[in-house]
């Protein structure tokens, strides 16, 4: 149930983000809302292999030092690939690493949706923005998501889908870890 209600935060976060309008009978991207300059990132991360492949998120060491099961898999969307890699512990325990590629205005596209989110808690992750947000929170059911900006046009999402164990009652320590080492590895660092 967690991963369905997984899956479906993920979707409709990212239609939140994507609204169309009609004109004429086509559908025509809604016109995004500039980048917050609170939200700019400090220096914008390599994160062009994420969009393609959102397991680059993540080197397999790095991985396999948090306890996850290595490769990940990459599984296709309607809002675009995720990254899951299954916990080495526990089969049941899975962690996605989600490029917000159907928007362009990183962390202040998931912002503009903070009316929509049960819980929205800005943070930073290794100095760059990032909010603890979602429009359900299950996050005592193991469901945690944290979107980090690691461009000033690309959001990532680090969420959690974890069943047993001990961080399935308290699943954003885990997705913290994962996002800090993210953008090590995408800094070179890692």
């Amino acid at each position: 149930m967690i991963r369905t209600c997984l899956a479906a935060a993920t979707v409709a976060a990212a239609a939140l983000l994507t609204g169309c309008s009609s004109s004429g009978g086509t559908a025509a991207p809604s016109t995004a809302p500039s980048i917050d300059p609170s939200l700019r990132v400090p220096a914008p991360l390599a994160a062009e292999a994420l969009t393609g492949n959102p397991c680059a998120g993540l080197s397999d060491g790095q991985a396999s030092a948090i306890g996850l099961a290595t490769p990940g898999e990459v599984i296709p969307g309607q809002t675009g690939s995720r990254c899951q890699w299954q916990s080495a512990a526990h089969d049941a325990n899975k962690i996605f690493i989600s490029p917000l590629a159907v928007q362009d205005n990183g962390l202040t596209g998931v912002y503009a949706t903070r009316g929509a989110s049960k819980y929205f808690e800005p943070t930073t992750v290794a100095g760059y923005p990032a909010v603890y947000a979602d429009n359900a929170d299950l996050r005592p059911n193991g469901s945690c998501a944290l979107w980090v900006g690691v461009t000033d046009q690309l959001a990532v999402g680090v969420t959690s889908s974890i069943l047993v164990g001990p961080n399935a009652t308290n699943p954003c320590p885990i997705v913290e870890e994962v996002a800090v080492a993210m953008v090590q590895h995408l800094k070179g660092d890692a």
